[in-house]
């Protein structure tokens, strides 16, 4: 899912690579199950491991305040941590993502109609069910989506080997009882190895919200 892109940047100290809750690159993340088994045979998101092994990490600055902390496997799952600050010791957010398509624009058209899927106050796709809008809420018909560079790091060199350029929108759906599946469309901009080339995809992953409780590292 993520190529490299634009290159290396100027060195950064080594810890740039914050721990969150003992999460980092590296290391073995142990889930406890039951946080999306319990959630019924609705749910789309769907993981048949208890265990996640790191293997890269992003780093984003919001540009209204905070950080999003992100965390990697080899199969493109990615576990989520928000926070306050830098470091992560002020977690508000924990999410588990796991992709669900990928697709290139075949052109200007395929596009505009994606940049149309992010702003709108629904969401859907084959076989997936009508997601909500999430962030901003969804009174509007239209809600322009979130932009912003990610970090991502293959080592702990504290050199981030890409940056990753993301457009994206959440989106949510309500399960039986009290439950809750996640949908996050992403619009990203990637470089060719070969041809220094960028390349968009368009990318959407399903995640469950998980509590301090059902994850150890």
């Amino acid at each position: 899912m993520f190529s490299k892109l634009f290159g290396r940047k100027d060195a950064a100290p080594a810890s740039a690579l914050p721990a969150i809750r003992n999460v980092t690159l590296g290391r073995t993340v142990w889930l406890d199950t039951l946080a999306w088994r319990r959630l019924g045979d609705d749910l789309k998101f769907a993981l048949d491991t208890d265990t996640l092994e790191i293997t890269a990490q992003g780093l984003v600055e919001l540009r209204e305040g905070g950080f999003v902390h992100r965390f990697y496997t080899d199969d493109n799952i990615m576990f989520q941590a928000v926070s306050d600050d830098r470091d992560g010791q002020r977690v508000t957010d924990v999410t588990l993502f796991i992709p669900w398509d990928s697709a290139y624009p075949g052109g200007r058209a395929d596009e505009e109609a994606w940049a149309k899927r992010l702003r709108a106050r629904t969401f859907t796709g084959p076989g997936l069910p009508e997601y909500r809008r999430d962030w901003f809420g969804d009174e509007a018909e239209s809600q322009e989506p979130v932009s912003f560079w990610e970090d991502v790091h293959d080592d702990r060199d504290g050199i981030p080997d890409r940056r990753i350029f993301q457009t994206c929108m959440l989106f949510s759906r309500d399960l039986p009882g009290d439950g809750r599946e996640l949908l996050l469309a992403i619009q990203q901009e990637n470089e060719n190895e070969d041809t220094r080339q960028r390349e968009m995809s368009f990318e959407i992953m399903v995640g469950v919200a998980l509590s301090v409780g059902e994850f150890r590292a």
